[in-house]
């Protein structure tokens, strides 16, 4: 070993001392002779002094160091001087006097700065991703990650899991996104899929008698990047057998109340459980955020009998109510932004000392802006913002609308956790523009059993046993009690489009094993990039990843994706066309 110990655990216990050290020189300062270096390694810190009376020789060594260098040294453990102690850090008590020193490896000068208080541009990050991941925060939050994933394994394995493989090389089955397609060169003109997820072998394993399993896996899907999103992804998948959507969901709310304690020492509160149709009447959105308030509210009943004529012809107005008393360039703004976000506009009415106030209130009459009063509890000094259109579209921006006040007004605190779980979503979802029905999470998830007998006669009411489970408003995982019967099977598939040829097609292999016997079965797939990204306080899962693609999919780092010799495309009999500049 080149070392004793690591630069972040030497403290005053260790003085007089004699260790050795090995890391990276992160900084340097000169004084009076003397050259004192930070030498770090992924632990942390600790300051080393070069002192040409103690050793010539190696201060003559230490004056030719530089940023990032990689040094081996042996020296004895000291108290730092009166008032030079560094409370920040671990090591901030301490130093160590170099006896001897080994330059490992020297540096070019990095093209960006391994410090945290100096952050690259996105691209050059990424390009230099082996520099970027020194970083003291990068480091973190790779343990950080690193810790959950253990934590988790912990978990499943006390509950008695297996942790089984699934393929990565796997039959093309798309549905929602695309798949990354790998050609076969021994089976010529055929094509492998990487898996979106492991879905269809994890019901193929509760089949087959493994009836609890689990892995933290690696799912591709060729599909447009956001901050939330990557063409790679992990998530902890899991399937259990014998178990009803209440075991699902009791286990995996145990499961995060477990992670949390274990790796950020925060005791979680009960999990609230809503239906679809509260989180999107309350919130507009079946994500919510339950960290603060801002419900909607429907005033629909209340304003169509006002003399404004937007609010008399539309399906629906809401508002929500934010304890602010705007200016009007404000206002302005948030009816822009409204706007931008597919609304036609956004009325207003201030809540003073005289009631409401607005360019709209003379079209109501007082017992009208009574009961608005009433039904929204607004207070004085508050702000009444309505949207009025089409139920999906009033839902869809109040959303947005809330999340934007929630940070423009700094409504969440730092370090707050609200879990919920959605439950009770429609099976379906009309896709208007292929004309067609679609399943809203995916077509292996059972209907509630009153809609099981004839739920192709009214696709639109059926209820399906599938839940959500939701973080501070971001989705971390779907789940649901799977199909296992394979005439119902069969029905739900012809009923999205796939006539039996096709079904048999795609998915032949699933439909055989089920009339071998399936026992009952659920799971859910979690996402665990999504996870870690808000456990360390971030939205960017790039932030936790190691090697993250960029916007458009590319790593600058490695170039990839890129060409490949034409003698493997021939090899494979495939031929590419020349798009450059198209």
């Amino acid at each position: 070993m080149l070392r004793t110990n690591t630069c972040g655990e030497l403290d005053k216990k260790d003085i007089n001392n004699k260790i050795e050290l090995a890391g990276w020189m992160h900084s340097r300062r000169d004084h009076g002779g003397l050259i004192f270096i930070d030498l770090r390694d992924r632990y942390g810190l600790t300051q080393i002094v070069f002192d040409p009376k103690h050793n010539k020789k190696v201060h003559s060594v230490a004056e030719h160091l530089r940023r990032e260098d990689i040094v081996h040294i042996n020296g004895k453990v000291r108290a730092r001087g009166k008032g030079l102690e560094n409370p920040k850090l671990k090591t901030g008590k301490i130093e160590v006097l170099v006896d001897s020193v080994e330059v490992i490896a020297k540096a070019a000068t990095p093209p960006i700065e391994v410090d945290d208080r100096i952050e690259a541009g996105e691209e050059i990050r990424l390009k230099y991703r082996y520099l970027d991941l020194r970083r003291p925060i990068m480091q973190n939050r790779l343990l950080t990650r690193h810790k959950i994933a253990q934590s988790t394994r912990e978990y499943f394995d006390k509950h008695n899991f297996l942790e089984i493989e699934t393929p990565l090389l796997v039959k093309s089955t798309p549905e929602g996104a695309r798949d990354y397609i790998v050609p076969s060169r021994v089976n010529l003109g055929k094509f492998y899929a990487l898996p979106q997820s492991p879905q269809l072998y994890k019901q193929l394993l509760m089949i087959s008698g493994c009836d609890r399993y689990y892995q933290i896996a690696r799912c591709l899907r060729d599909e447009d990047l956001r901050i939330d999103r990557q063409p790679e992804h992990t998530q902890i998948d899991f399937e259990m057998s014998f178990v009803d959507s209440n075991d699902i969901r009791e286990f995996i709310e145990n499961l995060y109340k477990h992670l949390f304690k274990e790796v950020l020492n925060i005791k979680l509160d009960k999990f609230p459980i809503l239906s679809y149709k509260e989180s999107m009447d309350r919130f507009g959105t079946d994500k919510p955020d339950l960290r603060f308030g801002l419900e909607l509210i429907d005033v629909t009943d209340i304003v169509k009998k006002s003399d404004f004529e937007v609010f008399q012809k539309v399906e629906q107005v809401k508002c929500i109510n934010p304890k602010k008393d705007f200016t009007r360039k404000e206002l302005d703004e948030y009816i822009g932004f409204c706007q931008k976000n597919e609304a036609k506009g956004m009325a207003w009415m201030r809540v003073t000392d005289e009631g409401l106030e607005s360019n709209i209130v003379k079209f109501f009459n007082p017992s009208l802006q009574k009961k608005l009063l009433e039904k929204t509890k607004a207070k004085k000094g508050s702000v009444l913002m309505f949207i009025a259109d089409k139920q999906k579209n009033v839902a869809d921006v109040l959303s947005r609308l809330r999340l934007k006040l929630r940070d423009d007004l700094k409504l969440v605190k730092e370090k707050d956790f609200k879990f919920c779980w959605v439950v009770d979503f429609p099976l379906f979802a009309y896709n208007e523009d292929e004309d067609r029905w679609e399943p809203e999470h995916h077509m292996f998830s059972m209907p509630k059993p009153e809609f099981v007998k004839d739920f192709e006669k009214k696709p639109k009411e059926v209820i399906g046993d599938l839940w959500d489970i939701v973080l501070n408003g971001t989705e971390l995982g779907s789940g649901s009690i799977r199909v296992t019967n394979p005439n119902v099977q069969e029905r739900i598939m012809k009923l999205i489009g796939l006539n039996k040829q096709e079904a048999e097609k795609k998915f032949g292999f699933l439909l055989h094993a089920y009339t071998y016997g399936a026992p009952p079965h659920g799971g859910m797939g979690l996402g665990f990039d999504r996870l870690v990204a808000l456990m360390c306080g971030l939205q960017d899962i790039r932030e936790i990843i190691a090697f993250p693609k960029n916007k458009a999919a590319q790593c600058p780092m490695d170039g990839s994706p890129s060409d490949v010799p034409e003698d493997h495309l021939k090899e494979l009999h495939i031929k590419s066309e020349d798009i450059k500049g198209k």
